[in-house]
């Protein structure tokens, strides 16, 4: 960060760098309240049902590690579940007739 500001006193100067600062700092509220308005707009077009949406769960990275989380969880559910459900002695295993 020294760097990158001892960079800006040199390349704007001391003088100019206060009204960049400035400038800088307006961009981003006002790029803050664009999202803002945006999340709000699809929060109210959804529904109720999404009222909790926040605008990082659109992104495909979220979606796709969400997804594969569940199914991990679905498998680890799964398989304790094959685990606990052992065959007494003499009794047949489950038998499907259409997926033979």
């Amino acid at each position: 960060m020294a760097v990158i500001a001892l960079v800006a006193v040199l390349v704007f100067g001391p003088d100019k760098l206060p009204d960049l600062a400035r400038q800088a700092g307006r961009f981003f509220r006002q790029m803050k309240s664009f999202a803002d308005t945006t999340r709000d707009d699809l929060r109210n077009e959804l529904g109720p049902e999404f009222s909790d949406l926040e605008l990082r769960d659109l992104d495909p990275r979220t979606i796709v590690r969400k997804h594969i989380i569940e199914a991990m969880n679905d498998a680890d559910n799964e398989s304790a579940e094959a685990d606990r459900r052992a065959l007494v002695e003499g009794e047949l295993p489950p038998y499907d007739p259409e997926a033979t």
